[in-house]
């Protein structure tokens, strides 16, 4: 099942680290099967960020193909990675462009980290943008069951394993 990444902007008072409070409009982005669920979503993630009024100023989906968080990185990059494939009846070469979602600290480090994310990539592909991103976080969805149903599934293998001896 393909993931639908969806951008959401959101206006309200950011407390800095002096204490001042300003309006301050932030990007977030979070998967969802539609806008009516980003929307609840992002209303749920921003009330554990701030007690004061906010408002969604923006949805859209986002062209993320995928996103790789990494360790110890606190900012967001988009990575333009160009597929390349031999088109059999021209004999040329033919590019198809997707974009990446990379966690780094800098330029150089999600480079690194979209080289890492590409390595299991069978084909030919070129990364000719890296641009830091205006994201400030990332909300995949996790329902808690995901640990459940890997359990389940060690306790069924572990069964029918059982029977075949």
């Amino acid at each position: 099942m393909s993931v639908t990444w969806y951008e959401c902007k959101v206006k309200y008072k950011k407390t800095h680290e002096t204490g001042e409070q300003k309006m301050a409009t932030d990007t977030y982005l979070l998967d969802a099967v539609s806008y009516t669920e980003a929307e609840a979503r992002i209303t749920e993630e921003m009330k554990t960020y701030t007690e004061e009024d906010f408002r969604i100023m923006n949805i859209k989906v986002a062209n993320f193909s995928e996103v790789h968080p990494f360790e110890n990185s606190d900012r967001w990059f988009k990575a333009k990675v160009s597929l390349v494939a031999m088109d059999e009846e021209s004999g040329k070469e033919k590019k198809t462009n997707i974009y990446l979602l990379v966690q780094a600290n800098d330029v150089k480090e999600a480079f690194e980290n979209t080289t890492t994310a590409m390595e299991e990539t069978m084909g030919d592909y070129t990364i000719p943008a890296i641009t830091e991103s205006p994201i400030l976080d990332v909300f995949p969805y996790f329902t808690g069951e995901e640990e459940q149903l890997e359990k389940f599934n060690v306790l069924e293998k572990t069964e029918t394993e059982e029977e075949e001896e």
